[in-house]
């Protein structure tokens, strides 16, 4: 097996599989120079993908395409890779100098030790953005940061393939990669879920487009807080407007999964604000009053019901 750690070389390799990312890089890779020598396509949705960002490159199964392959991208949900990886060394698969990465962001490269043990090279590069699967990632992926984790003598393997397609690489030490992904989900997927929410609430209240109308208000948002923090943050709870908050539970009673998100992140805007000093604990204390009231009725610290 031919070492993939010089510079500049040109590598044959395998994609498991042709889901969202491992077409995409796959697709990457080989505009870099690389030659795409097989990938599994285990779907008919996956084939129809490798077929339009892969074309011409051979559909073949997992062992086949370790045996043959230089570089084995292993793009699969994380809850598999474990499995593959074990089930590949019990074959005897994987040989010295094979390089073997995984585009997990929840774990680092220890999940590929029975692949290393065989004298595999592992590394985990996971790219820090959500693919569609087309042709469009493919622009994506410029500047598009990658977290890379592995030991550091074969670590400049994951710099080089991420710089080949115009990506940057950020080294993520294995043991915080946990968390680096809870980051991401809470800040991306969450993200998705926040706006899909407002957008619904939005549609109820009769906007025409709620996307278009949220867009220059979130888009503000989200560009302030990428840049500022929390610094730029406003609102009725940065506010200390109480009632508003009320009024806000109140009209929420309808929709009582929106409600639970509401109250949970502005639970958590307020904490903040305490912290920052922009609201007092007494001021804290009416917003998590008012976060509780039923039927937009503040509940009182002894329990009784005001504003009847």
């Amino acid at each position: 097996m031919v070492s993939a750690s010089r510079s500049g070389m040109k590598l044959g390799i395998g994609i498991i599989s042709a889901g969202k990312v491992g077409a995409v890089l796959g697709a990457a890779l080989a505009r870099a120079g690389h030659t795409i020598v097989g990938v599994h396509a285990p779907s008919d949705e996956s084939a129809e993908r490798a077929d339009v960002l892969l074309p011409g490159t051979p559909h073949r199964d997992v062992e086949d395409i370790v045996r043959t392959s230089e570089l084995v991208i292993l793009a699969v949900p994380d809850r598999e890779i474990a499995g593959i990886v074990s089930g590949l060394a019990k074959l005897k698969a994987w040989q010295p100098g094979h390089v073997l990465v995984h585009t997990a962001g929840s774990m680092g490269s220890e999940v590929l030790a029975p692949a290393a043990a065989q004298g595999a090279l592992g590394l985990a590069i996971h790219p820090a953005m959500t693919f569609t699967g087309t042709s469009l990632d493919l622009d994506r992926l410029v500047d598009c940061p990658f977290a890379v984790s592995g030991p550091a003598t074969i670590l400049p393997i994951a710099h080089a393939l991420v710089t080949e397609i115009d990506g940057i690489p950020v080294e993520v030490p294995s043991e915080k990669r946990g968390l680096y992904h809870a980051a991401l989900a809470h800040g991306g997927n969450h993200l998705v879920t926040v706006v899909a929410q407002a957008m619904r609430l939005l549609d109820d209240a009769g906007i025409p487009d709620p996307g278009a109308f949220l867009a220059p208000l979130a888009g503000a948002s989200l560009d302030g807080a990428l840049r500022s923090g929390e610094s730029l943050l406003t609102g009725p709870i940065v506010r200390g407007d109480a009632g508003t908050v009320e009024n806000h539970v109140r009209e929420l009673a309808d929709h009582p999964d929106i409600l639970a998100t509401y109250r949970a992140i502005a639970k958590a805007t307020a904490d903040r604000a305490v912290t920052r000093r922009i609201i007092t604990p007494s001021t804290a204390k009416d917003m998590e009053r008012a976060l509780q009231c039923d039927d937009g009725r503040m509940m009182a610290d002894g329990g009784e019901v005001t504003g009847e």
